[in-house]
């Protein structure tokens, strides 16, 4: 019997912050990534939506025993849907679960909730090691609503899964962030 999966498309992309087996590449169609707050979290981070035409490159990793706590508790601001992936090596379909922010909680980032480059700098890693440069370019490019206040929060990392990055990733964060809209902040008005 196949394991319960879960398709992650922000920091679960990157396997340094989790450690569920059977890590593979994959897509979903007919979802876009966006960034949102939630009043149920003090700052924005990704969602998905449903967007036809739309697609995105991620992670497909198995959940032990179906043992869903854990990735529960790490996604409590979400909603666990179900959806069919395809697994990039062979594009052969897969079940899966994606966490979705609901729509009546979602709203923009804005100034009080805003994203943390922490986060960012996370979630680009992992597309970096999982996709290599093309595809981070490709998680700028298919992610929504960059128009979104970015807290600086790298001297003293406020998400919990923050990571260091190597030079060259912090560089290519920095210079792919820079031509969004996104205005990165150094302290909260």
């Amino acid at each position: 019997m196949t394991p319960p999966r879960f398709f992650g498309y922000g920091s679960l992309v990157n396997a340094a912050t989790h450690d569920f087996p059977g890590v593979r590449p994959a897509t979903l169609a007919g979802w876009r990534r966006v960034w949102v707050h939630t009043a149920l979290r003090p700052v924005a981070y990704l969602s998905v939506e449903r967007h036809d035409g739309a697609g995105i490159e991620g992670l497909m990793a198995e959940v032990p025993d179906g043992d869903w706590v854990a990735l529960d508790a790490r996604e409590r601001a979400y909603d666990k849907h179900p959806v069919a992936v395809h697994l990039t090596a062979c594009g052969s379909p897969a079940e899966a679960q994606v966490y979705a922010v609901p729509t009546r909680h979602a709203a923009h980032p804005d100034t009080r909730h805003p994203v943390l480059l922490s986060y960012i700098d996370v979630v680009v890693q992992g597309y970096l090691r999982l996709f290599g440069e093309a595809g981070a370019d490709r998680f700028f490019a298919t992610t929504a609503g960059w128009d979104i206040p970015v807290l600086d929060d790298r001297a003293a990392p406020r998400y919990p899964r923050h990571q260091a990055l190597a030079p060259a990733e912090r560089a290519f964060v920095d210079d792919r962030l820079a031509a969004t809209p996104a205005e990165v902040v150094r302290a909260l008005p």
